[in-house]
């Protein structure tokens, strides 16, 4: 099959195009920017840039979009809705025009807000932010284009938080703070967390292809969750040291402190590792049901507390 991925040089896309090719595919990469590695043919372009979007598309059998404004200090707020819900427009106008049937949308589970009690994919959505906000109306345009057609296929991946070799997101800060010993717990750490490992997540996408006609979703985090106190108990394991024993802080006091971060933070217009967004989300019950994802008989080749290790092997490496 053709395969053209909308933000295949990023850090879920380089991998799903190398698993995509090794399947057999023949994939096309367009992003903003080259790809670290050579991985077929590379098309740069943005997915605002309708015109562009829509060269690409010719020819091809599925689209997969992964492009997305997804950092919690994006500015301006606008760019959410410019990129997510407006490119998500051109991506199904191309797809419309050249007769693209298949279509694989990477949403988000903030769709569901926080402390929303493990929902499944038929929880009603309740997005706290202005990512989650636009992802569920970009899943909204999505779902108009397949209900025009009854044999167009939609397929919809809700990932949690993805982490792995090379990305620089919250797992990543939080690894980092636990190394460094400079880790003060917010809360009183028995709140669950759902994440998944970038290898597992592209392993998911590339075996739901070809796209089957209707629209599937599915929640998408390797399990089973972990609580605050466990995931920093195997990152400090893996680490090799233990920060040092501070008591753990309040909620309200972490938040007024994310506060005065925030403001810091635009007078400088700088960016920092902490924000009032990121202790809230942290803090927060962020579990997910996933059994839909794997009841399709889809095995994680890799564990959670394994792909911790495997991060921190790669990112903090011993001296």
């Amino acid at each position: 099959m053709k395969v053209l991925v909308i933000g295949g040089s990023g850090f879920i896309g380089g991998r799903l195009i190398e698993v995509l090719s090794r399947a057999g595919h023949e994939v096309t990469d367009f992003d903003l920017r080259p790809p670290t590695g050579a991985h077929g043919e590379t098309v740069i372009g943005d997915i605002t840039d309708a015109e562009a979007v829509s060269r690409a598309a010719a020819g091809q059998d599925v689209i997969v979009n992964l492009a997305a404004e997804h950092r919690d200090d994006v500015r301006p707020s606008s760019r959410y809705d410019l990129v997510n819900v407006d490119g998500s427009a051109n991506v199904i106008a191309a797809a419309a025009a050249h007769g693209v049937r298949q279509l694989v949308f990477t949403s988000s589970v903030a769709i569901y807000g926080l402390d929303a009690a493990d929902p499944d994919e038929d929880v009603p959505a309740a997005p706290f932010n202005d990512y989650g906000r636009t992802k569920l109306a970009a899943e909204r345009l999505y779902r108009d284009w397949a209900a025009a057609d009854p044999e167009r296929g939609l397929l919809i991946v809700r990932p949690c938080v993805v982490f792995g070799e090379g990305n620089r997101g919250n797992v990543y800060n939080l690894i980092k703070q636990i190394a460094g010993g400079r880790f003060v717990r917010v809360g009183d750490g028995t709140n669950r967390k759902s994440m998944a490992y970038v290898g597992n997540v592209v392993q998911f996408l590339a075996g739901r292809l070809p796209v089957a006609p209707g629209v599937t979703v599915f929640n998408y985090a390797d399990k089973p969750d972990l609580t605050t106190k466990e995931l920093v108990g195997v990152v400090e394991q893996a680490v090799g040291s233990r920060r040092l024993a501070l008591p753990a802080i309040p909620l309200w006091m972490g938040l007024a402190a994310g506060s005065v971060i925030d403001g810091i933070a635009r007078l400088t217009r700088r960016t920092f590792p902490v924000s009032r967004i990121r202790i809230r989300k942290f803090a927060a019950d962020t579990q997910v049901n996933a059994d839909a994802a794997h009841a399709t008989g889809f095995r994680a080749q890799t564990s959670l507390p394994e792909a911790l290790r495997r991060t921190i092997a790669t990112e903090f490496p011993k001296r």
